[in-house]
């Protein structure tokens, strides 16, 4: 069973500048640059013959291309940390591609997403950091010019159970180009 999501991909000026904020973080797994992106829907482990018609349908997406801009670090998790994220920031074309794509995945029978839609590249995920850990390091490297790039498209990505998500794998390109 393939484990799917959709997504955008991160230009690789945009990940080489990324890149450049690993680091000087105890208990951090930094992610390979090559992974970063932008999840829009997560899919998950399912029949490949349903993966096929979700494949299919995506293609009925009509929708313009948008910029999508990064500004700043922040991290998920609370008081226990679990990721280092770059925000993006919610423009109204990324959110109404977002609730489309939610919309399709429910009409497959797939539970709605139950965590609200904040969209982020996530740059580390973490082990055993401390809060303090991580207030030290955002405060160093937390901010960033802002990052712009033109979605022309987003993806259907693969990926296999593994510690930390990745490799990737491109399935299939829906271009924006309404």
């Amino acid at each position: 069973m393939p484990r799917l999501f959709t997504g955008l991909e991160i230009p690789p000026e945009v990940s080489h500048s990324l890149s450049t904020l690993r680091g000087g973080l105890p208990g951090a797994r930094w992610i390979d640059p090559g992974n970063y992106h932008v999840t829009l829907r997560f899919i998950g482990d399912i029949d490949g013959m349903i993966a096929n018609e979700i494949a299919s349908t995506l293609f009925r997406i009509n929708r313009k291309p948008f910029e999508v801009a990064l500004q700043g670090l922040s991290s998920f998790g609370g008081k226990k940390p679990r990721a280092v994220v770059a925000a993006v920031l919610p423009s109204r074309p990324l959110m109404e591609l977002q609730a489309e794509l939610e919309r399709l995945m429910q009409r497959f029978g797939l539970d709605p997403e139950g965590r609200k839609f904040i969209p982020h590249v996530t740059l580390a995920r973490l082990r055993d950091a401390s809060n303090q850990d991580v207030a030290d390091y955002l405060s160093v490297r937390g901010y960033f010019p802002t990052r712009t790039f033109m979605a022309s498209r987003f993806v259907l990505f693969s990926s296999r159970a593994s510690v930390g998500g990745g490799p990737y794998v491109v399935e299939a390109p829906y271009a924006l180009s309404a």
